[in-house]
């Protein structure tokens, strides 16, 4: 996979190694990285560093629920060849710039960050009075910035959470970005892209700086990531000189936003490793069933012959996601006439999981059987994420006066 950077094209994503993953994780977030991976550059990484900052008194399974959320990630359709793959703690980089970072951001900013008050709520019988759960959103900010991404997927609840990530960028450019001869540059950087694009280029800066026209921004910055004759600095050193500033050493990555999973746990709750509501992904067959046919409905429905209202039964969320207009017909219909009993409900359901998970599970045992795929994933992919991590450090040095070694 390329390591050059594209600010508009390249994903980042992690999840904190939990161990075997459930079909809410599945519906929530891996379906979406399967189908993110065939239009973007991927950088899907098991944020390890991350679970330290909630669990650092037990680590004792901390590898093995690496190895066993990875292997759940291929089996779902994450593919080594389309998507870089990689654990978090095993490209220093990270920790690198989450130092250097932590030097110009204000206290007050990560204090404000809204999940900092509401974990330290939900996780009273912890002790987090550590820089480490402070300073976790500085954390994520590194491993997104640390790859230039442009685009990080989030529920609609965390785009505020992204936000601190692009004032860190935007605190750091402003302070590191500005070279003496800065417009000398960017103007040599111009003339690099031939008369017709360089004219393009200024006569949008133009209308962007003396007009205001945010569709202006938006086309010239797209002309430049398709100048192939651009270096990496000058790339950047153009991105900046759009906007009258510095060069942009770090991009603001945007929030690709994604839908949240209507998929409910066994008992109508969010399905949950701490509510025992779960399916996961490798369960057995019979498990799933079984899982799946004790499942509570309508209260309602004390008696076959009593009516009940599907909006009021947890099986009716799992058809919204499993079952085609028809069968959600014929539920809806059957269940408020009593037509149907709620074991004939759930039948389609547990049909439809099982499918899904079918070739989740034939592909997940060829990783069990070989440890050895799963760790030449994780080694391939973390010299790619080392790789693009090294640039950017090497561009963070220069520019804060370190690269003096």
């Amino acid at each position: 996979m390329s390591s050059v950077p594209v600010p508009n094209q390249r994903v980042l994503s992690g999840m904190r190694p939990t161990g075997r993953m459930h079909l809410g994780h599945y519906h929530g977030v891996v379906k979406n990285w399967v189908d993110l991976q065939h239009t973007h550059e991927c950088f899907f990484f098991v944020a390890d560093w991350h679970a330290l900052t909630t669990h650092y008194e037990d680590l004792t399974r901390l590898e093995e629920n690496t190895r066993e959320m990875v292997i759940d990630w291929l089996a779902a359709g994450i593919n080594p060849g389309s998507a870089t793959m990689f654990v978090q703690s095993w490209v220093p980089e990270h920790a690198e710039l989450h130092l250097l970072l932590s030097m110009i951001t204000p206290l007050g900013w990560l204090e404000r960050v809204p999940s900092f008050k509401d974990q330290q709520e939900q996780l009273k019988d912890r002790d987090l009075a550590t820089y480490g759960f402070l300073g976790y959103p500085l954390l994520q900010s590194a491993d997104i910035l640390i790859y230039k991404a442009g685009m990080v997927p989030v529920g609609e609840d965390q785009v505020p959470h992204l936000e601190i990530t692009r004032e860190i960028a935007r605190r750091f450019n402003h302070l590191y970005g500005r070279e003496p001869d800065f417009a000398e540059r960017a103007e040599q950087a111009i003339a690099k892209m031939g008369k017709k694009n360089a004219r393009l280029y200024r006569d949008l800066r133009r209308r962007y700086q003396e007009q205001g026209e945010a569709e202006a921004i938006e086309v010239a910055r797209a002309l430049l990531e398709s100048q192939q004759n651009l270096s990496i600095g000058d790339r950047e050193r153009l991105f900046g000189y759009l906007e009258g500033s510095g060069r942009i050493i770090l991009p603001e990555p945007q929030a690709l936003l994604t839908r949240a999973s209507k998929l409910p746990g066994l008992d109508g709750r969010k399905m949950s490793k701490s509510y025992h509501n779960t399916i996961a992904l490798r369960d057995a067959p019979a498990d799933v069933e079984k899982n799946i046919r004790t499942m509570p409905t309508d209260p309602a429905r004390v008696r076959r012959t009593d009516p009940g209202e599907p909006e009021k039964c947890p099986v009716w969320q799992f058809h919204q996601v499993y079952s085609g207009q028809d069968v959600l017909d014929w539920v809806q219909t059957g269940c408020r006439s009593a037509g149907i009993g709620c074991l004939d409900c759930k039948q389609p359901v547990i049909d439809a999981v099982l499918a899904e998970l079918r070739p989740i599970q034939e592909r997940a045992r060829e990783y069990e059987a070989d440890p050895t795929l799963v760790q030449n994933v994780l080694n391939e992919g973390t010299e790619t994420a080392r790789d693009v991590a090294g640039e950017t450090m090497s561009e963070v040095r220069r520019a804060m006066g370190l690269a003096y070694r």
